[in-house]
């Protein structure tokens, strides 16, 4: 970290797309609260969602302001680069930036193609397989829905009938 970051206080907001479903929401506070809080080296993480759901990236950044930060770093839930986070959490940032004249901002990359992405994914492969084996329980995003099971392809034809 440069010497001039080091005059912060940076606080993180993790921001997600956002969705009509609650329990989806719920999983990201969740995971904010009890994973990423844990693992970072800044007392200042909130949630947020970029649509569809409170908190908002406006909300997060007023509470990290209030807790005390002076820069604000919105690392986004997301995967790939694309409109969301070239163009929509950049104008959504700048505004509830307006509202903080001296806070500083900074939009982070999406994760893409971090060479960490390779182990979520055969993690993720290996819980669901051990799962379907009867090894372990459903992971906390398949808890309840009843969309984790294994399947068997049926011609198209025959699922239609």
């Amino acid at each position: 970290m440069s010497d001039s970051l080091n005059t912060h206080r940076i606080g993180v907001i993790v921001v997600d797309h956002g969705s009509r479903r609650a329990e989806s929401n719920e999983m990201l506070e969740e995971l904010t609260r009890r994973s990423i809080s844990e693992r970072l080296e800044y007392d200042i993480v909130e949630p947020a969602h970029m649509e569809l759901a409170e908190p908002s990236i406006a909300t997060a950044f007023d509470r990290c302001v209030a807790r005390g930060a002076t820069m604000v770093v919105i690392q986004p839930y997301f995967l790939l680069p694309g409109k969301h986070w070239k163009q929509d959490i950049p104008e959504l940032a700048a505004e509830a930036a307006s509202h903080h004249p001296g806070v500083e901002y900074l939009v982070a990359a999406p994760f893409g193609v971090h060479p960490l992405m390779a182990d979520v994914v055969r993690a993720r492969v290996e819980y669901c397989l051990a799962h379907v084996r009867g090894e372990v329980p459903e992971c906390e995003a398949c808890a309840g829905t009843g969309a984790c099971h294994l399947r068997t392809g049926a011609p198209v034809e025959a699922a239609a009938g």
